[in-house]
């Protein structure tokens, strides 16, 4: 359906692709995966057409529908967010919209002298309407926005006075809705609670077009695509099979290929060395003459290219006392929607616990109580002895200096230092080579997360507690950050939709819902065992 042909490309000074090629072919789900900057939204664009290649073509098949998602969702208002999605429900959309527009002239008293006109045409766009199922359109749009967590009173109120997550949301929906030949997600998983995230999984396995996506969501690639293709170092990789396979593959590939280098590097040594020998003694001019053919004439083996990847290590954390937070009797409510009615709970040393439950629940609220950025309404949130608390949320970003660079921030927060550790923690969160002289106030979203998730770990508390401390992390640095929590030796209670960082790092279950609290035993894997589902809002 879309070939990819010996295509080079480069972006300002960077080389992103060099004579390579893939294809996506009908029915194939594929997972791009590629470090930042290595060029993943680049060839969407270039798939849509919004870029050209420097060299060499993508072709796409004749009549091939293409929807594509990316986070520039651009600007919605003045509709209701059900509004939004059926408008860009191709072909039915803009029928519906000449459906709409009649039905107002009909009613014009201007325009009485067309009517005739008009209801002819009404008939036949009537009629087109219903070839294409246009009044089983609004039911759809709905089932695909309750699938993303939107309330009846969301979908019908004004999509301009959404957040930017839930309008990206909104944006999804109008490609799911959709329904083309060839779906191009980029990240379609930001911004999605869990309960929203696996019914996009089921959703994603049973549609039958094509799909090429981005995700940092390894349990939620690994569940839908079938090939994955990697961007290494300006090449386009196909290999068949899911997000972990491909690891595999990749890790045994370079095993081999470093044992190749290793061999006719021994070789090419052991050959030099005869050279060297015996290149002055005529008696053997013809055997050093023949060797230095046989050297010149051998195709070169390239060792693996490593990844820049950097293990991060926690210092050690001070110890705290057994008991790390005690909340008793707490009520909290805003206006009249009850969050927490009389809630009893114990956090102790080297518990891990996971938060659970629906958007709105209170999962956020609870870490709030706990880090004192709010108080109960009654009762009372007792930290331990000998407790250093790390509390990351979004709000956290706001003690950045937006004058400082990257560098100068981490230096004036741990001025005692050295370069050296500073610059080795700012590579592990991304920020390598010159990254680390942008200036605070020209970071993402995602860079701004990143840098204080990196301060707040150099200095460790022994009690973290973290909203969504995964989102804008990429998949290995990501990782990087699971390895190091698994290895830290102190207290976490946290929130996250991230599947594979829930089953690493949990060690408790704390499930907040409408009926109640419950606790579990044992982490996230034995919580889904015990309980038969994923998420709170999937029990049955």
């Amino acid at each position: 359906m879309i070939r990819i042909e010996n295509i080079s490309k480069s972006n300002s000074s960077r080389i992103l692709y060099i004579e390579t090629s893939a294809a996506l072919n009908r029915g194939e789900k594929i997972g791009l995966v590629g470090p930042n900057g290595a060029g993943k939204t680049t060839l969407f664009r270039m798939i849509t057409g919004q870029e050209l290649p420097d060299e060499g073509q993508v072709t796409v098949e004749k009549h091939v529908t293409i929807g594509y998602f990316n986070q520039d969702v651009g600007e919605m208002s003045g509709v209701s967010a059900v509004t939004e999605v059926m408008d860009g429900a191709g072909p039915v959309s803009s029928v519906a919209a000449e459906l709409r527009s009649l039905e107002a002239a009909m009613v014009d008293p201007d325009r009485m002298d067309e009517m005739d006109a008009i209801i002819d045409r009404y008939g036949e766009v009537q009629a087109r309407y219903e070839e294409l199922d246009g009044y089983g359109l609004e039911s759809r749009a709905r089932e695909v926005l309750a699938g993303l967590s939107f309330s009846e009173e969301m979908m019908d109120g004004d999509v301009g006075k959404l957040s930017g997550g839930w309008k990206m949301r909104v944006a999804l929906a109008r490609i799911l809705l959709m329904r083309p030949d060839v779906m191009l997600l980029d990240e379609p998983s930001n911004h999605l609670d869990l309960e929203s995230l696996i019914w996009l999984e089921e959703f994603l396995k049973n549609y039958d077009g094509a799909l090429l996506m981005t995700s940092h969501d390894r349990e939620f690639m690994n569940r839908i695509v079938n090939k994955i293709i990697e961007i290494d170092a300006g090449s386009l990789n196909t290999y068949a099979g899911d997000y972990g396979f491909y690891e595999q593959q990749r890790a045994q590939n370079e095993k081999q290929q470093l044992a190749q280098f290793e061999r006719q590097q021994a070789m090419l040594a052991k050959e030099i060395k005869f050279i060297e020998r015996f290149k002055a003694r005529a008696s053997h001019a013809a055997q050093v003459q023949s060797r230095v053919k046989k050297l010149d004439k051998i195709e070169r083996v390239e060792p693996p290219r490593r990844r820049q990847t950097v293990a991060f290590e926690f210092q050690q954390a001070p110890r705290s006392g057994e008991d790390v937070a005690n909340l008793k009797g707490v009520h909290k409510a805003y206006g009249s929607r009850v969050i927490y009615d009389g809630l009893d709970f114990m956090i102790r040393r080297k518990e891990r616990w996971c938060i659970m439950g629906i958007n709105g629940a209170g999962k956020s609220t609870l870490l709030k109580l706990i880090a004192g950025s709010a108080a109960p309404d009654v009762g009372s949130v007792a930290i331990g002895a000998s407790v250093k608390m790390g509390y990351f949320a979004q709000h956290a970003m706001d003690v950045l200096d937006g004058e400082q660079t990257v560098f100068e921030w981490l230096e004036s927060e741990f001025p005692r230092a050295g370069q050296g550790a500073l610059r080795t923690l700012a590579g592990c969160f991304g920020f390598s080579g010159d990254d680390v002289e942008k200036r605070c106030r020209v970071l993402s979203g995602g860079e701004k997360a990143r840098l204080v998730m990196a301060a707040m770990l150099f200095d460790p508390p022994n009690f973290l507690v973290l909203d969504e401390p995964t989102n804008h992390l990429d998949l290995d640095t990501k990782e990087m950050l699971i390895k190091a929590l698994a290895d830290y030796d102190g207290t976490m209670l946290f929130v996250s939709h991230d599947r594979h960082f829930l089953a690493e790092l949990s060690n408790r279950v704390l499930e907040v819902t409408a009926d109640g609290v419950h606790r579990f035993d044992g982490g996230y894997t034995e919580y889904v065992e015990r309980t038969g589902y994923e998420a709170p809002g999937l029990a049955s």
